[in-house]
Parts: structure tokens; C-alpha cells; sequence
């Protein structure tokens, strides 16, 4: 009887503790803000980009936020450069097709599979020609 009570009044005081921790380590995605900051004055921080107020320099991303950047497909607004999304879509403020960065371009480029249609063992990370019957190579689809 006293383990069963002490195994209540243990479980009563863990649980909020508990709960608690699996909320706290959700982060919503939709809500994610970039920071920019000043090179010549770093204590200069904003939540979009502007220009420096003591120095009137161009203010870009954090070092950390370049970082999430590298590792993150990011879309942007051909026009609106701050209309940025990890999904494609349409630009909010002009409705126009949100295009990959021009970093992301290329990872796309670089990540495709050139194989033949008659000898699917035929691969190469580039266009060109089978080397066994001199058809041109297409692009693997994705599976």
C-alpha cells in the first residue's frame, strides 16, 4: 500500500514535467524568422533586410541563418525578395510562381542520372551517349 501511494504522488509530480518537455521541443516551421544583421556593426539585427542604422550598409543573413540556408530548399518571388518559402507556391503580395534559388539549381542539376533506355546499367551524372549503342541518355525518374 505505501509503494502504490509513493507510485501516485511520483507520477502526480513527473507528468507535468513530462508533458511539458514534448511541447517545448516543437518548433512550428511556419514561424521560422530570419535575422539579419550588420557586418560592420553586429549588434545591428533585424527581422528583414534594410540597411544598417548607424553606417546605412546593405544588413545580410546571420551566419547561422546562411548555414539553415545551405540546408534548406528555399523559393523565392522573382520580384519580392523577401517573399522566401521551403515550399513552392505562389508569392503572397504578387501571386507569381516562386522559382528554387540559384544555389538550389544547381543541386538539382548536379543530383541527376543520366541512363540509357535500352541498358538501364548505363549511369553518368551528365548528358550524353550510351557508350555501348549511341542512344542519347535521358534522365531517371525518381522511384
Amino acid at each position: 500500500m505505501k509503494n502504490a501511494i509513493l507510485l501516485a504522488i511520483t507520477l502526480c509530480i513527473a507528468s507535468p514535467a513530462i508533458f511539458a518537455q514534448s511541447k517545448a521541443g516543437k518548433v512550428d516551421p511556419d514561424k521560422h524568422v530570419s535575422f539579419y544583421s550588420c557586418p560592420m556593426h553586429p549588434g545591428i539585427v533585424s527581422k528583414k533586410p534594410g540597411k544598417c542604422s548607424k553606417c546605412g550598409m546593405d544588413l545580410h543573413l546571420s551566419g547561422k541563418e546562411k548555414m539553415k540556408a545551405d540546408v534548406v530548399r528555399i523559393y523565392s518571388c522573382p520580384i519580392h525578395v523577401d517573399a522566401v518559402s521551403h515550399d513552392p507556391g505562389k508569392c503572397p503580395k504578387c501571386g507569381k510562381k516562386l522559382n528554387l534559388s540559384p544555389k538550389e539549381q544547381l543541386k538539382v542539376e548536379a543530383a541527376k542520372i543520366y541512363t540509357c533506355p535500352m541498358h538501364p546499367e548505363v549511369a553518368l551524372n551528365k548528358e550524353g551517349v550510351c557508350p555501348k549503342c549511341d542512344k542519347a541518355l535521358v534522365v531517371k525518374k525518381k522511384s
